[in-house]
């Protein structure tokens, strides 16, 4: 019963074999590839892996993104790939978006995967899910698994991008996080690293305020995404970073789909 998890990103293609498709099953081979190379995974990262039972995808790439990926999902294994949908309700959460079916599929999946990582730790609590990547998410999730709401905001990236753009002489390196920065490539990477973790530490506090009289558990905070790791060390809160959190969801909304 081994399963393929797919998650397409805005620049990257994620995959991961299972075991099986439930949480925390054996993870068999795992990769990524820049989307202008997926052409190629039938010819050279799947080539070698045993055709999986089952595949499941979370795609934010658009459609012919996904078509090329089903296209080399055909031609090594016949095997019709399913794409996960936003919903209003799945994988043990309630989605609380205006309108359900557009929030982000990647986002939808990381909050299933949050639910399934609070519950398997203990009693019920409220889960802030924050995924760092080209954009930057900032999800809440009370301890009923109600999706109250989140924040998107730009990316290093694309802050970076946009300030070059709109300003004179700042094409400068990369600097580091500093709390009183004194050249131009430290100014630039502290603000952006404040503007995220000021959006994720003032989303928590709302958290703890709409859930502090019902709840006896503080708010635990989920990150995730490729850029998590530039952003953790200055963020004043605890906080965990979850690799697998988008995979974690692919595979209980998979498990869900089972058990129905």
């Amino acid at each position: 019963m081994s399963f393929l998890a797919i998650d397409i990103g805005n620049t990257r293609l994620k995959w991961a074999l299972y075991a099986s498709p439930q949480p925390g099953a054996a993870l068999l081979a795992h990769g990524a590839v820049f989307l202008e190379n997926i052409d190629q995974l039938a010819e050279r990262e799947w080539q070698a892996l045993p055709a999986p039972h089952s595949i499941l995808g979370c795609n934010v790439a658009g459609d012919a993104i996904r078509r090329r990926v089903e296209e080399q999902v055909d031609e090594l294994w016949e095997i019709e790939p399913r794409w996960v949908v936003s919903s209003l309700q799945a994988g043990g959460i309630t989605n609380g978006y205006d309108h359900p079916g557009r929030l982000g599929a990647d986002r939808f999946v990381a909050l299933i995967g949050a639910r399934w990582h609070v519950l398997a730790r203990g009693p019920a609590r409220p889960a802030l899910v924050v995924m760092v990547g080209t954009a930057v998410t900032v999800d809440a999730l009370d301890q009923n698994g109600h999706f109250l709401g989140g924040l998107i905001l730009p990316g290093h990236g694309i802050m970076l991008r946009a300030l070059e753009g709109g300003t004179a002489g700042l094409r400068v390196p990369t600097g580091e996080v500093r709390e009183f920065p004194t050249n131009t490539s430290d100014a630039l990477t502290s603000g952006g690293t404040y503007a995220i973790t000021g959006a994720i530490e003032r989303m928590h506090r709302h958290l703890s305020q709409r859930c502090g009289p019902h709840c006896p558990h503080a708010p635990v905070t989920l990150m995730t995404g490729g850029a998590g790791w530039k952003v953790a060390p200055a963020l004043d809160l605890p906080h965990e970073l979850v690799e697998s959190l988008i995979f974690d969801g692919i595979l209980s909304l998979q498990s869900h789909r089972l058990a129905l």
